[in-house]
């Protein structure tokens, strides 16, 4: 942060490079859904433009700060950034928790004859009683089991709490430039992150594969794919940061006062954690 004036880049290409990959990739989202043969091509392809994006995009802004063309002005322009990332990102889980709640505290009960919806169990499903988790009103969500929440998943949340404290101390070694400490505990919480995800996939297997729990079963079924699967999308991404980010670390990328690449993987790793943890409460436990 070595320049005085309000830093302004030059035109880059990767907006309109990343808009033409996503493009690609809902249009063979799309071609792949209806059994298109070009689906899963189309997807791949405009998956590698955005990723080429990625780290095109941000291996500009990592130059440009190497280079101190950033002030005072542009960091916190970076911080308010990140804020609002994650403040989108929190108002995504806000609307897939309210879905589960809407479904858990208002629909079953009243498809169950609760409060005002009498005559809706009458008319409609007079055989149906309200109940967490539901098969859904004849049985419509097949025959499956639910994971218990004080099997895997309270093993996943521990690990990915671990997690949290292992990259708390390598922003204290960070502060202090010990680099040594700093990159060991970065690839500590690397390797909890892909052993949380190992744990979560074959947790999706056995779902499948031993307890009739798919897609297709019912509102629980979907609710529980949804929340989870997005939440696990979120730990692939934050592990491809912290990735990136011990291997800048490794070259000396980071000081103790300006390391804001840093602190922004740390925030998303952070808020992964907090979701996981309503998660675990009111998908797994309660």
């Amino acid at each position: 942060m070595g320049q005085s004036s309000y830093f302004v880049p030059a035109t880059a290409k990767w907006p309109i490079v990343g808009t033409v990959g996503m493009f690609i990739m809902m249009i063979g989202a799309a071609n792949w859904l209806n059994a298109g043969p070009t689906g899963p091509w189309l997807f791949a392809i405009g998956g590698a433009i955005v990723i080429a994006m990625v780290f095109g995009w941000f291996g500009d802004v990592i130059r440009e700060s190497r280079a101190n063309l950033y002030n005072s002005a542009v960091d916190a322009s970076f911080r308010q950034g990140m804020i609002w990332f994650i403040f989108s990102e929190v108002m995504f889980f806000a609307a897939f928790f309210g879905a589960l709640f809407y479904a858990r505290i208002l629909a079953v009960p009243w498809l169950g004859g609760e409060g005002t919806g009498a005559m809706t169990h009458e008319l409609l499903w007079p055989g149906f009683e309200a109940a967490w988790p539901t098969h859904g009103p004849a049985e419509l969500g097949g025959d499956f089991q639910t994971i218990p929440g004080f099997g895997l998943p309270l093993i996943n949340t521990l690990i990915l709490l671990t997690s949290g404290v292992t990259l708390t101390i390598a922003h204290w070694a960070l502060k202090k430039e010990q680099r040594g400490p700093l990159v060991f505990w970065m690839f500590v919480t690397i390797l909890l992150a892909c052993l949380f995800l190992s744990i979560q996939s074959y947790e999706y297997v056995h779902a499948y594969r031993d307890l009739g729990l798919t897609l297709g079963s019912g509102i629980y079924g979907s609710t529980f794919f949804m929340l989870t699967g997005f939440h696990g999308v979120h730990v692939v991404i934050g592990t491809i940061m912290l990735i990136v980010i011990a291997i800048r670390c490794m070259m000396g990328h980071f000081s103790k006062k300006n390391h804001f690449g840093w602190e922004a993987a740390a925030w998303y790793w952070h808020f992964v954690d907090v979701v996981w943890l309503g998660l675990f409460i009111f998908v797994y436990v309660v």
